[in-house]
């Protein structure tokens, strides 16, 4: 039983024979910091799970990089649309740390649900929590201001000051490192 297959047993009952197809179709494979999993233009024939590192999504915008998401331990990463359609992706995902993810291809995904019968059910489970998190994410930052998306950042993600450059998060933030700065430092102040 491989890593993908203990953390898939946390949420539906495996068979050995089960877990054996799971680690066959799954593999895990190391990305060292700096690689690109998908990049603008591609059409990505793979989704991933962290199993450890980050990853970082971004788009580019005018020859800015705009970051819209981080990917920590137990988080899936996709581009669905162009997944399911076969249509070229607009972003890019970028491993900011070294990184272990499982890498599940579209094949192997559909072959899983016919070896593997709780695997689809915990699929679109995944999915659920998945888009109930990104439509609230997506809602927090447009009500948020960027002292408030900070503020936001250090209650639910406070792992990412540590693991993330600041300009990548000041771009997260939708803010220019020197904006990022000023917000430590004023919230620095009130805490004391």
């Amino acid at each position: 039983m491989n890593e993908i297959s203990k953390m898939i047993s946390k949420h539906i009952a495996l068979t050995a024979k089960e877990a054996d197809v799971i680690a066959e179709c799954i593999p895990i494979k190391s990305f060292k910091k700096g690689s690109f999993l998908v990049k603008e233009g591609q059409i990505p024939n793979e989704s991933y799970f962290v199993i450890k590192g980050c990853v970082r999504k971004f788009y580019l915008v005018e020859g800015e990089e705009k970051t819209t998401d981080f990917y920590t331990e137990e988080a899936s990463i996709s581009s669905m649309q162009s997944y399911l359609k076969k249509t070229p992706v607009n972003h890019y995902f970028e491993c900011i740390e070294d990184c272990k993810l499982a890498v599940l291809t579209y094949e192997k995904e559909h072959e899983l649900y016919e070896r593997v019968p709780g695997f689809e059910s915990l699929c679109r489970i995944s999915l659920e929590v998945d888009l109930a998190e990104q439509q609230e994410a997506l809602a927090t930052f447009i009500m948020s201001s960027p002292e408030q998306r900070y503020i936001n950042l250090l209650q639910n993600k406070p792992e990412l000051l540590q693991r993330v450059p600041q300009y990548h998060l000041a771009s997260f933030l939708g803010i220019k490192p020197e904006s990022l700065s000023r917000i430590r430092k004023r919230i620095a102040k009130k805490t004391k």
